[in-house]
């Protein structure tokens, strides 16, 4: 899958000498016209794609299936297509690692507009996550004045408005 940008958080000044943590992650791109299915998640104040961490030896698009039901509640997913890969080094703050390489995987797909159930894992429940459709060019410019003007900003705001930016230019 082709490498749409590779990030490094501020904090990352080099690799050398650094213990670095992979994770893989996938994305999911569900769009109708202008509108797109995101999640907003209070604590952060953006919306982001719904996605999450592959498993260990989890097939990307079996994950990005998995992920994306459980936050969204998605049905009758299909026309499943390769978009491309946004790559990212951040700062990690768990023992045994300096760093993390963070490789998210995204794909395109079609759904049913009408969401299910989800199913949550209680952190994304606590940080006030939700499923919305919205229209792709408010929710960049909710993003860029989160980024801009907001002391709650997450460390995955660049790489989801990135990605918006994006998906808005080649799919919309």
């Amino acid at each position: 899958m082709q490498i749409l940008k590779t990030h490094y958080h501020p904090e990352v000044k080099t690799l050398e000498n650094k213990a670095v943590y992979t994770r893989l992650a996938t994305r999911s791109i569900a769009v109708k016209g202008t509108t797109i299915l995101l999640l907003y998640t209070e604590r952060y104040e953006d919306y982001s794609l719904p996605g999450g961490g592959l498993d260990t030896g989890e097939d990307q698009i079996k994950g990005m299936i998995r992920e994306l039901i459980e936050e969204t509640g998605a049905k009758d997913i299909t026309d499943i297509k390769p978009f491309g890969a946004y790559e990212e080094y951040r700062p990690w703050y768990k023992q045994d690692y300096d760093i993390q390489h963070m490789i998210s995987y995204c794909y395109t797909c079609t759904i049913n507009i009408e969401l299910g159930d989800t199913k949550m894992e209680s952190y994304e429940i606590k940080n006030g996550m939700s499923a919305k459709w919205i229209n792709i060019f408010d929710a960049i410019k909710h993003n860029e004045k989160t980024m801009a003007s907001s002391a709650k900003k997450g460390m995955s705001i660049e790489r989801e408005t990135f990605l918006l930016k994006h998906i808005a230019a080649q799919l919309i």
